[in-house]
Parts: structure tokens; sequence; C-alpha cells
């Protein structure tokens, strides 16, 4: 009896494996199909096993001649036959494949231009398609966000959009807050997350209008003297993210504001973007297209607090420009008050840049951002430091005055010392500026940022205030 049940319950297993086998079988004509249509997807097919992984999604199936398992977040676990009977099917072995994943719709502003040419093409539509898709989503400040925007759209390619493409919006506009010189802060849910993120928006003389984006919710960098760093990192935004980000202030500027077009854009707002280079490389080239929002590659500039590996990559994969917040001159300070420098030291910091600009970008310039800290990195050695530091790298300085935050224990170089500390590193010939802040009052401005309840920074130094 025990034998006949036992026989029972290997027949059930052996069906309910060559249901999951033959399920698989489909999905993997169906992804030879559609995988090229995701972004990084892939379908990777052995003489023993068939591999369908699409990183959408958070299950990958492979199915082999002896064993069934299921890669979780791609980690493979093994697991019985048993657990994949009831993962796979409600009832019985007989139940519909509907229970199986199906695709989610493909967010248009999560593609490069070639990329969504690519997706259109794999649709079976025509390429001049993804052209006119391309300039409603981008172009000529229509800033499409449904199929119903879209004049003289196909009627075939309109049903085929409404089932494969999503507009978005990725991000929901929870607020704008106004500060007296005309700055605004678009503050955004990311859902994903549950947490926000800021852009902030700056109109500038002789038309200029100039959009912060963010590029991570939190930052993991913990610079001692930022407000974001508080808050710790809560994940890196997509590629749609930080695109929307900028046709949300784009829109704004053009159909409300009247303020004319986006003509600047930095990544300067929350979080490091190069822990989230692909992204953020990606969102670049996307706004620099020249058949949507055509910003000048050289008016996009990225800015880092100085990973080393990551610039290389940047320097040879954009054209973007670059900034590196330098913020010292020694390393025991640069220690204290940005931690990146105690894996990436000052001189291997400036040796990277200097080499990345001679070899892969002659002709063009890095900005190094220094913000002026009182009693900290605003000595007259420091100017003085500073220009041998930066000596044969093609540059522009930026000094930033410190804006004051909750809970910052740094106070902000007195003008007369700003003045000073420019006209030493001005008369060598160096260019250098000072940037002054914009939107403090309602805190939009550099190292203000941030929206969720925050932690103070670790501070290995209780006594960083008298380090110089």
């Amino acid at each position: 009896m025990q034998e006949e049940s036992a026989r029972a319950t290997q027949r059930g297993s052996s069906r309910c494996m060559q249901m999951v086998a033959m399920a698989a079988g489909i999905l993997t004509n169906a992804v030879r199909l559609t995988a090229h249509a995701f972004r990084g997807s892939s379908l990777l097919l052995s003489a023993n096993s068939r591999l369908i992984k699409v990183p959408k999604f958070s299950q990958c199936l492979t199915v082999c001649s002896s064993s069934l398992a299921i890669e979780e977040n791609a980690e493979l676990t093994n697991t019985n036959r048993d657990e994949l009977s009831s993962t796979f099917f409600t009832s019985s072995p007989s139940s519909d494949l509907h229970h199986i994943a199906v695709a989610k719709k493909r967010n248009l502003k999560d593609m490069t231009f070639p990329e969504l040419q690519e997706w259109v093409e794999s649709l079976g539509q025509k390429p001049s398609r993804a052209v006119m898709l391309w300039k409603w989503l981008y172009g000529n400040g229509k800033w499409a966000q449904s199929t119903s925007e879209i004049q003289g759209l196909n009627r075939e390619f309109r049903a085929v959009l409404e089932k494969h493409a999503d507009f978005g919006p990725v991000l929901v506009l929870q607020g704008i807050h106004h500060a007296r010189d005309g700055t605004r802060k678009l503050v955004f849910l990311v859902e994903e997350f549950g947490a926000q993120i800021e852009t902030v928006l700056i109109p500038g003389p002789r038309n200029r209008v100039t959009v912060c984006v963010s590029s991570q919710i939190g930052c993991a960098m913990n610079c001692q003297f930022c407000y974001t760093a508080k808050m710790g990192l809560k994940g890196n935004l997509s590629t749609a993210h930080i695109v929307e980000q900028l046709v949300v202030a784009a829109r704004m500027c053009s159909q409300e504001l009247g303020l004319g077009l986006v003509t600047n854009v930095v990544f300067m707002g929350m979080g490091e973007p190069f822990q989230n280079i692909d992204n953020v490389v990606r969102a670049a080239e996307i706004m620099t297209n020249g058949q949507g929002l055509h910003l000048s590659p050289r008016k996009v500039t990225i800015s880092t607090s100085g990973l080393v590996p990551q610039i290389r990559t940047f320097c040879r994969t954009s054209n973007c420009a670059l900034a590196v917040s330098l913020n010292a001159t020694t390393d025991e300070v640069r220690d204290q008050i940005m931690p990146v420098n105690r894996k990436y030291k000052l001189m291997d910091l400036l040796d990277c840049v200097r080499e990345e600009l001679v070899t892969h970008r002659p002709g063009e310039k890095v900005f190094f951002e220094y913000v002026l800290l009182k009693n900290v990195n605003d000595s007259t050695d420091d100017a003085k430091r500073l220009v041998d530091l930066v000596c044969g790298i093609p540059c522009k300085i930026n000094l930033i005055t410190f804006n004051l935050h909750e809970g910052s224990l740094f106070e902000p170089t007195p003008l007369e010392d700003v003045l000073l500390f420019r006209d030493i590193v001005a008369s060598t010939g160096i260019v250098v500026s000072i940037r002054h802040s914009r939107g403090d009052d309602q805190k939009m401005a550099c190292g203000q940022l941030g929206s969720v309840t925050p932690r103070h920074p670790r501070r290995r130094n209780p006594e960083i205030h008298n380090l110089t």
C-alpha cells in the first residue's frame, strides 16, 4: 500500500515537472521574441538547460534534465518538487499558465534613443516611428505623458504603445517650495522606496535656467558638511527617475513659469552620482540627444566626491562635464570631512583626473568644487596649497559658501576671507569664481537637500574644527 502511494506521488511529481518544463519551453520561445525589448535582459541556452532571465522580474527559471530551481534576485536556490508545485500551480498541475509572471510594460524614459529604436523595430514598427515618439517625449516642448497627447499617431502603433509602453510618471510630484530669489524646489515621492527626493530649478541671468537633479535617495558618502549625508542611502534612482526630474522641471519652465528652455543640468542634488554611474550616464545621454532635450554635453555637469575608478569610466564613456568636490588641501582634513578620502587619497584622485583629461579629454577642463568651512579649510595656506595641487590640471575652481542646516557643527567662512582666498588663487592665473547660494532660505542650496528624518553623520574626530 505504501509502495503504491509512493508510486502515485512520484507520478504526480513527474506530471508536475512535465507541466513546468512545458511552461518553460513556452516562455523560452516568448522570450526569444521579446527579451531584446528589455534593457539588459538575456536569454541563455545550453544543451542541458534553458535559462530564461529578464532582469525586470525577480524570478528566473532554470529547467534542467534532472532538477528545476527558482533563481530569486539572481541567486539560485534549490527548491524541491513539492515547493515548485505550490509555486507554479494554485490548485493542480493542470492549472493554466497565467500563474507564471507576465512581462511588464516598458518604461519609455528608461531607454536611450538607440534602445528605443531597437524596441520599436522589435514590435514590427518602422524606425521613423521611434523618432516621432522620441520627439513627443522630449522635443518640441510637448512632454507627452500618454498616447492620447500624441497627434498624428498611426492607429496600429497607438495600439502597440498602449499594450507595451509605459509613459510614466515614475515620480509623484508632492510639493513645490519657493525661495525669495525665485529658486524652486520640487519634492517627488519615489513610490518603490516610499521615500522622497528633491530637484532644484534655478533661474539665472541672461535666460539661463539650471536644473539640479538627484541621482540617489539619500547618500552613503557621509560628507560631514552635507545635510543629505544624515539620511544614509535608501537606494539608487533608475534612468527614468533621473530623466523625469528634468522633464517635469522643463515642462514647468516652459508651460507655467514662462522661463523658456532649460539650459543647464547639474548632477549635484541628493546622492553620489558615480555610485549609480550606469543610470547616471544613460540619463545624461538622453538629456543630450540632439532630437530631444538637446542639451549641450558641456552644459550637463556630473559631480563626484572622488571615486577614482568611476572617474576613469566616466571620462571614457561620456562627453558630459566633470566636477570633483575637493574641499580640502591635505589628506588629514579631507579624511575627516570626506571619508571617501580614506580610500582614494588626494594625490591619487588628482593624478587620475590629470591623466584622464590629458589622455581622453584633451582641451577640456574639470570643475573643482571647494566648500569653504570656517577655520577648517579656508586659510591662506590652504589657498596656496590648492594652487599647487591643481598645477598642470586644466580646471576651473568654484568656491562655495557653506550653507547652514540643522545639526551642523560648521560655520561659513566670512565674506572678506572668501574674497582673500579667491584672490590668492586667481593671482596665479587659475580661473576661480565664487558660487553664491541660491534658495538657502528654503533649504534648496548646496548641501541642504533632504526631506527624510535625518540621522547625524558618523564623526571620526569630534574636534574636526581644530584640524587646521
